[in-house]
């Protein structure tokens, strides 16, 4: 599935410049072709990550990680839509370093951090808090948007689902069911809220 369709989006973009070129009034539908080939390959690469997680053939990576370096590493991948939101970050330098496997972690809060910045109006804010209990960290991402739908907080982390079926925010419905299985994997637990004051929290 990879080749064609990495094939499909050098063709198209090998098009799309000649087409420019010439100012050949097909460039728009071109580039919604290539844009349409880039959602289905990132698609094919859920797909693949999610069946390599549950099936155990991804080793965790795992070493001693500053939970401050990891929502900064999220953050920076986040950086132009994260832009129109204020973001609060609330993490304590006490804190405890993590065992975890990095890339993945990072991946999971930039998902949560991204799905934010997608289903929350402009200038709502969007925070990262952590603290300890037990032998536990627990951390939250959390806006003050819409909220979820009420009932479906859980179903959100099944393949495929979106929390607003006519929702006009760009997904698949994959991004939240890979943040389950990573976290999982590392014998963590994941779960969806709305806040008191309004908003989500994951």
């Amino acid at each position: 599935l990879r080749t064609p369709l990495t094939a499909l989006i050098g063709l198209a973009e090998t098009l799309t410049l000649e087409l420019i070129a010439e100012q050949s009034p097909y460039q728009e539908p071109l580039t919604s072709i290539r844009e349409q080939a880039e959602r289905m390959a990132l698609l094919v690469n859920n797909l693949l990550d999610i069946a390599k997680l549950q099936a155990g053939g991804v080793r965790l990576r795992k070493d001693w990680q500053s939970l401050e370096e990891l929502v900064g590493a999220a953050v920076r991948t986040l950086e132009l839509p994260l832009r129109a939101h204020p973001l609060r970050l609330e993490l304590d330098p006490r804190l405890p370093l993590v065992n975890c496997d990095a890339v993945l972690v990072e991946r999971v809060l930039a998902n949560l951090l991204e799905n934010a910045t997608k289903y929350t109006p402009p200038g709502a804010v969007i925070g990262v808090t952590a603290s300890t209990e037990a032998d536990r960290l627990i951390i939250e991402v959390w806006d003050e948007g819409p909220g979820l739908p009420t009932g479906r907080e859980q179903v959100l982390f099944e393949k495929f689902p979106r929390g607003h079926a006519e929702s006009a925010a760009p997904g698949v419905g994959l991004g939240l069911a890979i943040c389950r299985v990573i976290i999982e994997a590392h014998g963590g637990e994941i779960h969806a809220a709305n806040r008191a004051s309004g908003g989500a929290c994951f």
